[in-house]
């Protein structure tokens, strides 16, 4: 026993030796935890601003880009109607009906340009009340147009001119800015002025809600530095910028350096004192306007978490030493019982093999999964890296269309898996009422946002493809592009839109194309063009594309691309998830003749589908530019003449656009299943008369036969079929 009092002691020793050392590192762990803490949270303040910024003025120059095109787009039809007075109002009503983003548009001659009219300025504008289009005029006394900003500065703008930030009391009554290019007549001299104005309420209400942090805020200031967007009411419109900033007490040297960054149109940030607080600003400006965009932050609210956090750690670290004490006290006493760990091991072991079975039970069955139809032939498989994983994808029939997906959630394991489940239910749930992959991804990202709070997001595509017709409509939420195999074999044109989960309140742009027979599209996550092998080389988009050039069935091009990932990775561990969905359509009814061929819904917003149908039918014919804008045109009012007033009020049709390019000619068809309804029986325009003294309607077809070769119309089998040919 007197052998042990000397052990014991040293051993005492010894463990508070090894306490005073634990203490010394932990709390130099600690320091070096706080200053990269501190780094990477200042780094990830500037990363939510700048992205935030980023995010502001994609969405600000998508809106002006379309107000822009608005105008663009209908300069060369102005300048064939300064001759035709009467129809001015026509294109000005056409700017603002075809564009959400405009709200008001105008073409403002040049003051005595028209020797019997002084002063001419139709202006076409979107009711805010009723959402109705009217058409006044500008040419007052009281409005005096020729002195707006809008027109004095456009008439040397040959590329156009945004103007500041006004009130059109005149106009369109409401806060805005306004797109404005010069026309010029034949002779190149200049005759009026095409604009487009843009409410700035939805910018206030966009950037003004922006809450990087909770106390964080938001201002904008235009070119000259007047307050378009604050949270105080009262400086809207009314307070410089410059003036606010020179008015502050504090760290001067960077209240001027930002004043100066602000004019300049730089993007930068500064960290500032304001009455013993401190503050980041970060700011950015918007290309093509001179407005510029500010987020202030203060630190507190940057850095007052880290700070909790730090205190708490450091009670936790005496707690933690006052453990490590108490346990090499009984240490000699007491022995590690291994027996337990292992039950628990083996306890979780089973239950991710039960978690896996849940997991392949959820998705639909993968090979051959509709026997009796002999318009599809679809397969899919589904690879975890794990037991369980964070791939997905569903598909089902519903109305004789096919509705199908895929996702691959961010992370790996039981978490991913989780994410994987609620994705998949939403799809399910979602699509059983909704035929609109653009609305289901947009409730889906809704519903995920509100319970992300481990911040994971979900890649996503889903597609509903009509078995009948072969029109696919489908949405992309930045998930991989999909491979269509047709004549060729070619990534599929996506908009890569947000991830499911990132961000709520988000429009996800949905898109459309037409499948023939034959055609097919081949689905994958990232785990196939991912997989490494031991030497960290990726399988690649290449090897991928190599092995679909074979001819097979969905589930032997599967197999084939499944043996093919094997085989490159060979015993290297598994990266990530790998699922793959392959949909062959079938449907012999819908042949590719070599004809071009284009369905269209009876919504208005088809008619944005023309321009690229166009192209794709003279791709590879020699023509003149002209021509093809003027076949657009025709065809745009014919599309709309059948979306309009084909079908009865409230309910849905189909028509169809079928175009033939010959050697030297194109002709086009034309067929809907409508009210009966011949355009080439109205009689002939006499553009010569003033508009009072010709009959109502009639100047469409009039300007679809001046552009068009040869025109004939015929009613067969309860449809309305409308031919049309253009010499090339």
């Amino acid at each position: 026993m007197k052998h042990d009092i000397p052990l014991f002691r040293r051993s005492i020793w010894s463990g508070i030796l090894l306490v005073m050392v634990a203490a010394i590192t932990l709390e130099a762990t600690s320091l070096i935890q706080y200053f990269y803490s501190h780094k990477e949270i200042r780094s990830g303040a500037s990363s939510r601003a700048e992205s935030q910024l980023e995010i502001t003025r994609s969405q600000i120059t998508d809106v002006l880009n379309q107000a822009e095109a608005a105008v663009r787009n209908s300069m060369w039809i102005a300048q064939w109607c300064i001759d035709s007075r009467d129809s001015l109002p026509r294109i000005t009503y056409r700017v603002v009906d075809d564009n959400p983003v405009v709200v008001g548009s105008c073409i403002a001659f040049v003051p005595g340009y028209y020797e019997d009219i002084p002063l001419l300025a139709p202006y076409t504008f979107r009711d805010r009340n009723s959402g109705e289009l009217r058409t006044i005029s500008l040419a007052t006394p009281e409005y005096d147009y020729p002195s707006q900003e809008w027109f004095s500065k456009a008439l040397g703008c040959d590329s156009g001119y945004w103007s500041e930030p006004y009130v059109d009391e005149g106009g369109g009554d409401m806060l805005m800015t306004t797109f404005s290019m010069p026309i010029k007549d034949m002779s190149g001299r200049v005759a009026a002025i095409l604009t487009a104005d843009i409410s700035l309420v939805w910018l206030t209400a966009m950037f003004g809600d922006v809450k990087v942090y909770p106390n964080a805020f938001t201002l904008m200031s235009s070119q000259t530095g007047k307050i378009m967007v604050s949270p105080i009411q009262s400086m809207i419109m009314e307070d410089n910028i410059q003036d606010v900033i020179a008015s502050m007490e504090g760290d001067t040297a960077a209240f001027k350096a930002i004043g100066r960054d602000l004019l300049s149109g730089t993007t930068g940030n500064k960290r500032v004192t304001f009455k013993g607080a401190t503050d980041y600003i970060y700011y950015a400006p918007v290309e093509r306007t001179g407005w510029m965009m500010s987020i202030v932050i203060p630190e507190d609210e940057i850095f007052g978490d880290m700070k909790k956090v730090s205190m708490r750690v450091w009670l936790l670290q005496l707690l933690g030493l006052l453990m490590l004490f108490l346990i090499l006290r009984f240490v000699a006493r007491n022995r590690v019982k291994y027996q337990a760990l292992t039950e628990k091991k083996d306890r979780m072991e089973n239950e991710l093999k039960i978690a896996s079975n849940i997991q392949k039970a959820m998705i639909p069955k993968s090979n051959n999964p509709f026997p009796d139809r002999k318009d599809i032939d679809l397969a899919a498989v589904l690879l975890p890296a794990r037991e369980v994983g964070g791939d997905l994808y569903d598909f089902f029939i519903q109305k004789e269309k096919l509705f199908f997906c895929i996702g691959d959630v961010s992370g790996k394991g039981v978490p991913a898996s989780l994410v994987m489940a609620v994705t998949r239910s939403l799809f399910r749930t979602v699509s059983s009422h909704q035929d609109s992959p653009g609305k289901i991804v947009k409730i889906m990202n809704d519903s995920m946002t509100e319970m992300n709070e481990n911040n994971m997001f979900v890649t996503f595509f889903c597609g509903i493809l009509d078995l009948e017709t072969g029109h696919m409509r489908y949405c992309n939420a930045g998930h991989n592009s999909p491979v269509l195999m047709t004549n060729v074999k070619e990534n599929l044109d996506v908009v890569p839109n947000l991830p499911l989960g990132v961000m709520p309140g988000m429009v996800f742009q949905e898109q459309e194309m037409d499948m023939c027979y034959d055609d097919s599209i081949f689905l994958y996550t990232d785990g196939l063009t991912e997989a490494e092998n031991r030497s960290f080389h990726l399988f690649g988009e290449n090897r991928m594309l190599s092995v679909l050039t074979t001819r097979r069935s969905a589930q032997g091009h599967l197999e084939a691309m499944e043996k093919s990932v094997e085989d490159f990775v060979g015993d290297a561990p598994k990266s990530d998830d790998l699922t793959m969905l392959f949909i062959h359509f079938m449907n012999e009814s819908i042949r590719n003749d070599g004809r071009h061929h284009l369905v269209f819904r009876n919504d208005i917003r088809e008619v944005s589908r023309l321009v690229g149908f166009v192209e794709e039918v003279l791709a590879g014919k020699e023509h003149d530019p002209g021509v093809e804008a003027g076949i657009n045109l025709a065809l745009e009012e014919i599309m709309t003449n059948v979306i309009m007033y084909a079908y009865p009020e409230g309910t849905d049709g189909l028509g169809t656009l079928d175009a033939v390019a010959g050697e030297d000619s194109v002709e086009f068809t034309v067929t809907d299943d409508g009210m009966a309804f011949d355009p080439t029986a109205a009689p002939d325009v006499d553009i010569t008369l003033n508009a009072e003294e010709r009959n109502i309607g009639g100047l469409g077809i009039h300007m679809v036969r001046n552009i068009m070769d040869s025109l004939s119309y015929r009613r067969e089998n309860g449809k309305n079929i409308l031919t049309m040919i253009k010499k090339l």
